[in-house]
């Protein structure tokens, strides 16, 4: 689950899916390299908006800009008060009219599909000020700030470690001020019950990341450095406390907000976050239709599974619900039954890290980079929504490592809830998963987009895309032969997959259809086999966000799409290494347009 990297990063529309010096107008041709053709004079003004919005706009949100790369603000923390939204309202509103100024028509294609690409994310922007005004109602805005903004300068060696602890230094000086902020932003009328839980239990995590990552390097500061961070440590402790106080004793009981946000909003939010050419009827219809053929295909693949096997439940040619119901739980169990220990988790994702890049690189699939990639534990003030995540440098940090990151189970899980999470996430699920946000999904995909030359479409990277990207590689991989064509991986691939499909069908029913709890987990549990435990988490999820749930299964379907036509297209000629490669050049912008500049389509 890449996170999202906007100008304002106190908003949560999750705009996109991932995420030195300042960057600088040549980044900015948008020209793929190599074209010789003179930029028109619309090129150069849009290039000189696309370099202001990312030196100035970054500027108003230093926390952003340090988890793509540019370092010039790593001492400051975004002002989320009233004076620094309108500030970046005003801000946003100029560049909408300076693009206004613009004439599309006489821009290369690669700068309309960029300019297409900012215009989305500015009035996104807006659109969350003003009309979600996300700050005064979703408490992760300022829990997920204040851990970035430390996690942000400790993770990677960017630069010398004495300059990034100073820099963290002047951040926990400012911090007590954001938590301050968030008690007087945040109206617990409008702040959903499940957010202001979700908060109270992340808080404490900002001092579980100081205590993991600041302070055993600190020990190499000199003793004037040394005091000043001890001394914002202490303050920042009482300040945390004080803050948990707060959340226990008055937000928590107080929350009364309403999670769903309705379908007028949804339909707002979908266009912007997802940037794509599904409606949401459209998606709906599609997903449905894929629930019902998906679960038919891990039919088949249960038949395969169960033949001859004794005690297996019958499997007819023409099975019934209950029938079919019936062969596929029994086939899943075969898997589940192969699931690591407790703590063997993280080691065992290690391996299939190892298997799947071997694969990759031996059917020559696609281009597979020399960027290091590396699994580590979930820092904890950013669990509770999802069990994994890909987490690349910034678009403007070259050579660093990228993190595959696993939450581990927690400590006050009893053995049964332990054993739910590892039947769903068994050493087959892992595999899958390790596809999906390492080798060739998330790692690969951005590992190859940051070298796209538009340092605009890097900071902008595409939700849609890189999920969509993901689980079609999920496919591919097992297309291609993964684990010898094991049947029981080819049924968790599906399994996944149904969990993609299920996904935009939840996040629909929740915030539209006013789904209860009760059909909610009919859809996860029965329909598409996610177990108690994962099933549990997604619910949550399903509550503290909106429209990113869909991003996995409309960017999929484009994904799959696009292959189809460009298959189509080239015929004979058509080469599946060459395909990927040539996606993957394209900067992760928005599918419809990767599509569009392969099949030589105008740009809209």
């Amino acid at each position: 689950m890449p996170r999202p990297l906007i100008v304002a990063s106190l908003l949560a529309l999750a705009l996109s899916a991932c995420q030195g010096p300042a960057p600088t107008p040549p980044a900015e041709t948008g020209m793929p390299a190599g074209t010789a053709a003179a930029p028109t004079a619309e090129d150069t003004a849009f290039a000189a908006v696309a370099a202001r919005y990312l030196d100035e706009g970054l500027a108003l949100s230093p926390v952003s800009a340090t988890q793509i790369g540019d370092h010039r603000f790593y001492d400051r923390l975004d002002d989320l008060g009233g004076a620094g939204r309108t500030r970046i309202v005003d801000f946003t509103r100029a560049l909408l009219t300076e693009l206004d100024g613009i004439n599309a028509r006489g821009l290369s294609r690669e700068h309309q599909i960029d300019a297409l690409i900012l215009r989305n994310q500015l009035q996104g922007t807006l659109w969350d000020i003003e009309t979600s005004r996300s700050w005064s109602w979703d408490p992760q805005v300022y829990s997920g700030l204040a851990g970035s903004a430390i996690y942000g300068l400790m993770a990677r060696e960017f630069a010398p470690m004495p300059e990034r602890l100073a820099s963290a230094t002047a951040r926990m000086e400012q911090l007590p001020l954001l938590l301050a902020r968030a008690r007087t932003n945040l109206d617990p009328a409008r702040v959903p019950k499940t957010h202001a839980e979700t908060a109270a239990r992340q808080n404490g995590g900002l001092l579980t990341l100081i205590d993991t990552l600041v302070l055993p390097a600190a020990e190499e500061l000199p003793a004037e450095a040394r005091t000043r961070l001890d001394a914002a440590l202490a303050t920042l402790r009482t300040a945390v406390a004080e803050h948990q106080q707060w959340l226990d004793g008055t937000l928590v009981p107080n929350a009364a907000g309403e999670f769903r946000i309705g379908a007028a909003a949804y339909d707002q939010k979908l266009r912007l976050s997802l940037n794509a050419s599904l409606s949401r009827a459209e998606i709906r219809e599609r997903a449905e239709t894929e629930l019902v053929r998906v679960r038919e295909e891990m039919y088949d693949v249960a038949q395969v599974v169960l033949r001859d096997r004794a005690g297996a439940p019958p499997t007819p040619a023409q099975p019934g619900d209950a029938e079919q119901q019936a062969a596929i739980e029994a086939a899943l169990e075969l898997a589940y039954a192969d699931r690591p220990g407790r703590d063997e988790v993280v080691e065992f994702a290690r391996e299939t890290l190892e298997v799947a890049t071997a694969f990759t690189r031996d059917q020559d699939l696609v281009t597979v980079p020399a960027d290091p990639v590396r699994i580590i534990l979930m820092p904890e003030f950013q669990r509770g929504v999802a069990v994994a995540y890909c987490d690349s440098p910034g678009p403007l940090d070259k050579g660093l490592e990228t993190y595959y990151a696993i939450s581990p189970i927690p400590d006050d899980w009893d053995d049964a809830q332990a054993t739910s999470f590892l039947r769903e996430y068994n050493r087959r699920m892992i595999h899958v998963l390790t596809i999906h946000e390492a080798m060739p999904g998330h790692y690969l995909e951005g590992a190859h987009s940051v070298a796209h030359p538009s340092t605009l479409r890097g900071v902008l990277r595409s939700g849609p895309f890189a999920e969509g990207w993901a689980v079609y590689t999920e496919r591919m991989m097992a297309d291609a032969g993964y684990l010898g064509g094991d049947p029981l991986f080819r049924l968790m691939q599906l399994k996944f997959y149904a969990r993609a499909v299920a996904n935009a069908i939840l996040d629909q029913g929740v915030h539209v259809d006013n789904w209860s709890k009760q059909q909610a987990m009919d859809l996860m549990v029965r329909q598409t086999f996610q177990q108690a435990s994962e099933a549990e988490g997604k619910w949550i999820r399903a509550q503290l966000s909106s429209t990113q749930l869909a991003t996995y299964f409309v960017g999929a379907q484009e994904h799959f799409d696009m292959r189809r036509a460009v298959e189509a297209a080239r015929g004979e000629a058509f080469d599946l290494k060459r395909y990927h490669d040539d996606v993957l050049a394209q900067g992760a912008p928005p599918v419809r347009f990767v599509r569009q500049l392969l099949l030589d389509q105008p740009i809209e």
